[in-house]
């Protein structure tokens, strides 16, 4: 196997390992309210912290889902950082945006298969049975095992035309029976480069646009599906369309994360015009989420919501905005991971970091606010940040241009 070929075999495996891991991830995500309000218990107000878990839904208890957040908080981190690393180190200056869009690409197909039996099995149901609970989640944590264990195919990548790499790659070599201690000293100056990285006027202008990711996250992966299920005009199909809601979201995900991995080479203008298509999609999005659904369907009761927005609920309206969010999603989050592999190709495991812990902080916030705001304030919200995080990405994108402009090798990215 070519050294290139390699290196797409490994994009190709991460891909897929993190699909089936997010098969139950964004499944779970989807569908944790619902479950929880079936449960009829006040102990688990506030809630929406727990759709991070998969297997603790199995068999729930108050004080397992508190615990699991933790583990799973520090598991994603980790994850997240390497999944950076493994994406920068397999990249070189002309692929990292077309292997940033495959790996989105096959990542969002989770959306899709979880999702795609959530509508068919809850079809006409208004409250989930345990059976159907246990059932679901015991699925769903296979799922994610086999993903994990997918992760032992992936394969070091050769030394040479590896995005980042230094004529000190000879050094790598060393790594191998370096000491514990070395380890940890190295841990800790990874540690200290992040805290400097996240003072640089770079990183602090992409931060605001990776927080309204975080922000956009929790509200197409938890809160509209909660909205969507509150709705009692839509009938007994009310549960079963969260499943729908999030295959359409999957659909634009994937849809986005293809057209953008394969159009990468041929773009002549950079990374702006798919932000830009982004943020325009998410607008659009918005403004029909804020005529179509009413504005009390986040914090609704167990026994749902008979409200009305401005026009009456719409199923086709409401599965359209599905299909928008994830394709305006795709939009943002391909090309955070292409610019941050560029722009920090020499030391990409810091960035990858700090960028999943502005992430995960934002989507952390949204997920509590979600529980006390009405819906037209959490658009506003995401509106707000979703401007200012669009300014912000235009202003490094273009500091980035003019950095290489004598090369020309940003033109192919």
């Amino acid at each position: 196997m070519s050294p290139e070929s390699k290196k797409l075999f490994n994009i190709i495996i991460l891909g897929i390992a993190f699909m089936f891991i997010f098969t139950a991830f964004q499944t779970c995500g989807n569908v944790a309210q619902t479950v929880i309000r079936s449960l009829n218990s006040t102990d688990f107000h506030g809630s929406g912290y727990t759709s991070m878990y998969i297997a603790v839904f199995i068999q729930p208890f108050p004080w397992s889902f508190y615990t699991a957040s933790v583990f799973i908080g520090i598991a994603a981190a980790v994850l997240w950082t390497a999944q950076g690393n493994c994406l920068t180190i397999n990249s070189d200056e002309h692929t990292i945006g077309r292997n940033s869009g495959i790996f989105w690409a096959l990542l969002q197909f989770s959306l899709f298969f979880g999702n795609l039996y959530i509508y068919f099995a809850w079809q006409g149901k208004t409250q989930i049975s345990e059976s159907d609970r246990r059932t679901v989640f015991i699925a769903l944590t296979v799922i994610s095992l086999v993903g994990t264990v997918l992760f032992f195919l992936i394969r070091k990548p050769d030394s040479e035309n590896v995005l980042g790499e230094d004529e000190s790659s000879d050094d790598q070599d060393l790594d191998i029976n370096e000491s514990p201690q070395n380890n940890m000293t190295k841990a800790v100056d990874a540690f200290k480069k992040s805290l400097k990285l996240c003072v640089t006027k770079e990183m602090l202008l992409l931060s605001v646009t990776t927080a309204y990711t975080g922000l956009e996250l929790t509200f197409f992966s938890g809160v509209y599906g909660t909205c969507i299920g509150a709705i009692n005009k839509f009938g007994t199909e009310e549960k079963s369309l969260i499943g729908l809601s999030g295959i359409f979201i999957g659909i634009g995900e994937i849809l986005g994360g293809s057209l953008f991995g394969l159009l990468s080479k041929n773009n002549r203008f950079g990374r702006n015009p798919v932000v830009l298509l982004g943020i325009l999609v998410h607008f659009i999005a918005f403004y029909l989420i804020f005529l179509n659904m009413p504005g009390d369907a986040p914090i609704a009761p167990v026994e749902g919501t008979d409200s009305s927005a401005y026009i009456k609920p719409s199923k086709e309206i409401a599965i359209f905005c599905s299909f928008l969010l994830g394709l305006g999603d795709s939009c943002f989050n391909t090309q955070l991971l292409s610019i941050l592999g560029f722009l920090y190709s020499e030391d990409s495991a810091p960035a990858f970091a700090v960028f999943k812990f502005v992430q995960s902080i934002c989507a952390a916030v949204a997920f509590f606010y979600s529980n006390y705001l009405l819906l037209h304030w959490q658009l506003l919200v995401m509106v707000i940040f979703g401007f200012f995080g669009t300014v912000s990405f235009f202003t490094v994108e273009w500091e980035a241009a003019a950095i290489v402009a004598r090369g020309s090798d940003y033109r192919s990215i």
